[in-house]
């Protein structure tokens, strides 16, 4: 990948320095003393800088949106480090597209601040109690909306949700921040906004609504029903690889000239699906690439049954073989030749095509995706949180295939795969350090699995009706044997000669 010379100087960010950064560096056009805020965006990861705040921020290039910039905010410990970094470079982030051969920078201003991270989260109520705030999005990973694994219902019983339906007007959690500010707001005759969920979740929308709405019914049944009647949960399907950063993009990003805290590496797509469902108005962003459709559901269910569950297939056999990267996952003959086999042969037939693309296309794209050598996507990164990932993007599919007695011996292979990775030593005897917050009791499982295999597909909260289901059962476990006395190479070579 051709990377630019490195500046004799670099320029940190700022409002103040913008003029100053190399003309080839992508910047706002725009006044951002003239923006004012319209989005509260709780869960300021990267993903989020990548995605919504720079479809945002082309809106803003042309000239539009001026008044939907964003507030970011959060409510865990962690934020606090990443609000630090953000208010000192005046919330610009610098965006480094990675396509297969060349990096390009751009600057993107679509955020304006970053609320405060503290106790009680009052100044998030505050913000999201104004007026002028008519969406609140969110990126607060696939397992934080308080479902029952195995039911996908809202779980009332979570210890933070406790808290928050005992002490509505200080919450610990981001829902009960949004219940709170909808009260106030029903109080004092505001209407309502549109909650926006930008999570990898089947019908993010609806899993929203019901999470805010059965929060809100724990103390204020009245509220729970305003909120229900009037507050829109567009579902949508939000698309583009973005890794973690490290050493590596702070040095890239150097290498442009920039001295900038938080950078933001990505590929060279993005995509964005989104119900048009909004009841306080919203940005046009599909003037700058998003789809407004009545069928989103069509769309999140390819991507996430072939991309993300595509991902932990990968990733759990690339921990096993010390593979570090997705792209060196995909490029291993074997490991890559499962997620084809096993998308083809189980997955396709479960997932419905959409107007420009069929599953097949589909699946080229992600691949050619996930093999771009410049995307440093770690395994690990990939791998985390399996007890939300594989219930949320593999466990829908093999439901599906067993109510149509369609195959499952792949999708079997997949769950024994996490299952050996979970034991937490790879084929190498090195350690795969903890990855998952329920990781002790996962690893605790996998290693009685390793001599009763049914330990694991046992886990109710987990597998739910399909633990009973003996013609998965039996394939798991037969996997996960081979697994164990074969190694990881053996048993995906025999599944790939297998007719």
């Amino acid at each position: 990948m051709d990377k630019p010379d490195a500046s004799s100087m670099l320029v940190k960010l700022s409002n103040a320095t913008l003029p100053a950064l190399p003309e080839s560096i992508l910047k706002p056009g725009y006044d951002r003393a003239a923006l004012s805020a319209g989005i509260v965006h709780i869960g300021v990861g990267n993903f989020h800088r990548a995605h919504q705040a720079w479809y945002l921020h082309r809106l803003m290039q042309v000239g539009q949106a001026y008044d939907w910039a964003i507030l970011g905010a959060g409510v865990r410990s962690y934020d606090a480090g990443m609000r630090e970094k953000l208010i000192a470079q005046d919330c610009l982030t610098t965006l480094l597209e990675l396509s297969p051969d060349e990096a390009t920078a751009e600057v993107v201003g679509s955020m304006i601040d970053y609320l405060p991270v503290e106790a009680g989260n009052g100044a998030l109520i505050a913000a999201l109690a104004e007026p002028a705030i008519r969406i609140v999005s969110m990126t607060v990973t696939e397992g934080g909306y308080y479902q029952d694994p195995a039911t996908g219902a809202f779980d009332p019983t979570g210890e933070m949700i406790v808290h928050d339906a005992a002490h509505p007007s200080t919450p610990q959690t981001a829902f009960g921040a949004i219940v709170a500010a909808l009260r106030v707001r029903r109080e004092q005759g505001i209407g309502p906004f549109t909650v926006l969920s930008c999570d990898n979740l089947k019908g993010n929308g609806d899993i929203a609504r019901q999470t805010v709405v059965g929060l809100a019914g724990l103390s204020d049944p009245e509220l729970a029903t305003w909120i229900d009647n009037r507050v829109a949960f567009p579902n949508s399907m939000v698309d583009t690889i973005v890794p973690a950063t490290g050493p590596g993009e702070l040095a890239l990003a150097r290498s442009f000239g920039i001295d900038d805290a938080a950078p933001v590496t990505h590929e060279n797509f993005r995509q964005w699906v989104i119900e048009d469902s909004f009841c306080a108005g919203r940005p046009n962003w599909d003037e700058v690439g998003a789809t407004f459709t009545k069928n989103v559901h069509a769309y999140e269910a390819m991507k996430l049954r072939i991309l993300n569950a595509g991902h932990q297939m990968l990733a759990n056999a690339g921990e096993l073989l010390n593979l570090s990267t997705i792209d060196m996952c995909m490029s291993h003959p074997l490991v890559g030749g499962l997620v084809e086999r096993v998308q083809a042969e189980e997955v396709f037939q479960h997932v419905q095509g959409v107007p420009e693309m069929t599953p097949a296309d589909y699946l080229q794209l992600v691949t050619r995706r996930f093999a771009n050598p410049a995307i440093k996507d770690t395994t690990r990164r990939v791998a985390f949180d399996g007890s939300s990932r594989h219930p949320g993007f593999i466990l829908p599919i093999v439901h599906d295939a067993l109510a149509s007695d369609a195959p499952v011996e792949g999708l079997a292979l997949t769950q024994a795969l996490w299952a050996r990775m979970c034991a937490g030593v790879r084929e190498d005897g090195s350690t795969i350090e903890p990855n998952d917050p329920n990781w002790d009791a996962l690893k605790a499982v996998a290693l009685q699995a390793r001599d009763q295999p049914d330990r694991w597909v046992g886990q109710s909260h987990i597998y739910g009706e399909i633990l009973a289901n003996e013609r998965f059962a039996h394939a798991f476990s037969r996997w996960l044997s081979e697994l164990w006395s074969n190694g990881t190479e053996a048993t995906l070579g025999r599944y790939l000669a297998a007719s």
